[in-house]
Parts: structure tokens; C-alpha cells; sequence
């Protein structure tokens, strides 16, 4: 089925999307790394329109991923239409991802690939692909050097296509979450350097929630110890203190464990515990 084309694009994005399918329909079986995340999810739209039953989807299972998210991830695959499968991972037993150092990500793609590739094997070696886009290029992202080593491919960083480009092709094609939030994996929130634990990724995704059911899609909480620290846009923080229940948040949130709760002035900021390494790196 070939996707109309409900909203005006750029003649650029429209040449990056005719490319995007070009580049996809070439490939003869795909397995799509699918998060649920607007990247992957337009990599695995396109991979069902073009290949049809010779794509499928597959969502990496653990700890790390939050259970809301997981919940969304098998909607917008039964909406796509994909056949999609799921996968247990068990990163949180690797000392390499456990443990926590600047290079987490690399051991927790090692881990999830490893089964990707146990998987595309049953399907006629399919070329596992996924939705690393092109601004992913310029971040501290260990975890694309795993890829690499696997012989994972990335449409959308090869063809130049940036995360602006994703979600107006994306909005163009009628895909309800072309502004859905970016939702890194839950470790992002710990400070490199403290363990990571099943019962802190847990506590973390249960706080999320509890704030985004209050209206608020946008937000890190980020564990820095037994403290949660919550990162909202600049321009919401006035209207989160206004709004939220305060005595119910701080209860809550007690209730999960967390020691002591705090609201970060600065605002949020997409990769702020590794914008230090990005400085030095550059």
C-alpha cells in the first residue's frame, strides 16, 4: 500500500522521502529495530509499504524501556500494520551497562543486535535496519559504533535526513505521533558513574508517567542518588507549579522511593548529563 501524502513537504523533504523509499525498497527482507520513537517508526512505515510482508518490526523488552512506552510501541505497529515481534533483553546483567560508565550505550546496542541478529537469521537473513537519523551523527552516541559492528544499516542517517525532516514526513504521511516526544532509554537519567538497578529504571518510569498524566508529555526525571530531579520545558515550568498537586507529587513520589524532590529551574535540555562530554569531544 502506498502511503498518500496528506500535507505539503519542501521540495528537499520531498526528494528525502522519495530517496527514503527508493533506498528501502531495495533491500530485499527488513528487520526494523522499532522503539516506538518517531525515527523508527517512520523507517518501519515506509519499510511496510515497500516490502510489505518481507518487513517486520522488532522492540527490544527490559527493564529499560518504560511500560507506557512499550504499550505505545504496539499500538503504532498494529496502526502501521507491520508484523511485529518483541524481545527480551537482559542488558542489566552486562557489568559494562550495569555499572554505568560513559560508554553504557555501546554494551546496551551489543546486547539488544546480539538477538537482532538471532532473529533476522530465521528470516531469511534480513538486513536489520534502524532509525538513527542524521543529527544523531553529531551527539555522543556510542551505541551507533555497536550498530555499526553489527552490519545494522540506518536510512535516515545515510540519505541526510534530520529529526525536522522526520517528523514534518512524518506529519505529511499522517502518522499521529509525528510530534511525539523523543523518550531516550530509561539509564539516560542517572548520572554516569551510579549503578544502574531494575527498581531505579522502574522508579523512574513510574514518576514519568505520574507527570505526564497530569498533561505534561515532555519530562526527565532525572535519579541522582535517592533524589528525583524533574526537567520540564522552560516555558511549562510557571504552569506546572500552578497546576500540579504538590503534596500529591511529593507523596507519590516518596512512595516510589525517592528521598527528596526537586524541580530544575534551567528547564529541560535533551542529553544534559552528556553535554559535558559532547564539549570536550568537540
Amino acid at each position: 500500500m502506498f502511503l498518500s501524502q496528506l500535507e505539503s513537504l519542501s521540495e528537499s523533504e520531498l526528494e528525502q522521502l522519495k530517496l527514503l523509499r527508493e533506498f528501502i525498497k531495495d533491500i530485499n527482507n527488513a528487520c526494523v529495530a522499532f522503539s516506538g520513537g518517531v525515527d523508527s517508526s517512520l523507517v518501519a512505515t515506509i519499510a511496510q509499504e515497500q516490502l510489505g510482508s518481507k518487513a517486520f518490526a522488532v522492540t527490544a523488552v527490559s527493564p529499560s524501556l518504560a511500560p507506557y512506552l512499550l504499550k505505545q510501541a504496539r499500538l503504532q505497529a498494529a496502526w502501521i500494520g507491520i508484523r511485529h515481534e518483541e524481545c527480551q533483553t537482559h542488558e542489566i546483567n552486562e557489568p559494562n551497562y550495569f555499572k554505568n560508565p560513559e560508554n553504557r550505550c555501546f554494551a546496551c546496542k551489543q546486547e539488544l543486535h546480539k538477538h537482532l541478529n538471532k532473529i533476522s537469521k530465521r528470516y531469511n537473513n534480513a538486513q536489520v535496519l534502524d532509525g538513527v537519523n542524521h543529527d544523531d551523527l553529531n551527539d555522543y552516541r556510542p551505541g551507533i559504533k555497536a550498530a555499526n559492528q553489527a552490519g545494522v544499516i540506518s536510512p535516515l542517517a545515510e540519505l541526510k535526513i534530520n529529526k525536522k525532516s522526520i517528523r514534518s514526513i512524518s506529519k505529511s504521511l499522517g502518522l499521529p505521533w509525528w510530534d511525539k516526544p523523543a523518550q531516550p532509554c530509561l539509564a539516560s537519567r542517572i548520572p554516569f558513574g551510579e549503578e544502574i538497578s531494575s527498581k531505579r529504571l522502574e522508579q523512574i518510569a513510574l514518576a514519568e508517567e505520574w507527570i505526564i498524566n497530569q498533561g505534561f508529555s515532555k519530562v526527565r526525571v532525572r535519579s541522582q542518588g535517592l533524589s528525583a530531579r524533574i526537567e520540564l520545558p522552560a516555558d511549562e515550568i510557571n504552569n506546572f507549579l500552578k497546576i500540579i498537586q504538590r503534596n500529591q507529587l511529593i507523596k507519590y513520589f516518596l512512595s516510589l522511593g525517592f528521598h527528596s524532590i526537586s524541580l530544575d529551574l534551567e528547564g529541560f535540555i535533551s542529553g544534559k548529563l552528556t553535554r559535558d562530554i559532547n564539549r570536550n569531544s568537540k
